[in-house]
């Protein structure tokens, strides 16, 4: 009955257009280059190919638009591993990588037999290490967000009944469940609201970085930040 928010995803969410299926196929060029950063085109190619698995989607059903949109969450990316570099703090666990690899699993229910999980991977051109990789990163960065702009964040109490009375109660009267009173649900109520707050200091967060940053996008006009010509 919560709207489910992931901070990382909600700012990143890409697809894109079908691919080649090897790597090998692709002649790699320079497609971006944030603060002298290059971003390969293979780089491009994987992370689309991994957002399409994650999410579900059939490589054929991506367009154009959203490959755009792929090169875009790569750079914010990069901003924000910039800002993780030289801090000292924690790297995601073996077993939190594993958590969230058997619920990208869990979206493939006819797929649990090991060699069933490898031909998927196989379709969509990711490695079992790839990705876990990702996933690794993905988190880590999660993580840093999280330091960053949850102690900014405050939900007071109005905020959080009024969306018990116009988003929460509605929800349960459509779907037939039995009412749960405000003091049940509060906690889970004010991490909906921080997780929407701070998604919206991520945006404006990742928006001055790219304004303070040197960012060429090959064949695009970069957004917000000053084109390195």
């Amino acid at each position: 009955m919560f709207k489910k928010i992931s901070i990382f995803l909600c700012c990143f969410t890409l697809f894109a257009s079908i691919l080649p299926a090897c790597a090998t196929d692709i002649v790699d060029r320079i497609v971006a280059t944030v603060n002298g950063h290059i971003i390969l085109q293979s780089d491009w190619e994987d992370e689309i190919r991994y957002e399409a698995f994650i999410n579900g989607h059939t490589l054929s059903t991506l367009t154009p638009a959203t490959r755009k949109a792929s090169l875009d969450r790569l750079i914010d990316q990069e901003l924000l591993r910039e800002q993780i570099r030289g801090v000292d703090s924690p790297n995601a666990d073996f077993e939190e990588v594993r958590k969230r690899v058997l619920e990208i699993r869990q979206q493939y229910p006819g797929k649990q037999s090991e060699q069933e999980w490898h031909t998927l991977l196989e379709r969509y051109g990711v490695t079992q290490q790839g990705l876990e990789s990702r996933i690794r990163t993905e988190l880590d960065l999660t993580r840093l967000v999280d330091a960053r702009l949850r102690p900014t964040v405050t939900v007071d109490a109005k905020s959080i009944e009024s969306y018990y009375n116009q988003e929460l109660l509605p929800q349960l009267h459509h779907s037939g469940a039995t009412d749960v009173s405000l003091a049940e649900v509060t906690p889970k109520i004010k991490e909906v609201l921080t997780q929407e707050k701070m998604n919206q200091l991520l945006t404006a967060w990742l928006k001055d970085l790219r304004a303070g940053s040197e960012i060429h996008m090959d064949g695009f006009s970069p957004p917000e930040g000053r084109r390195n010509e």
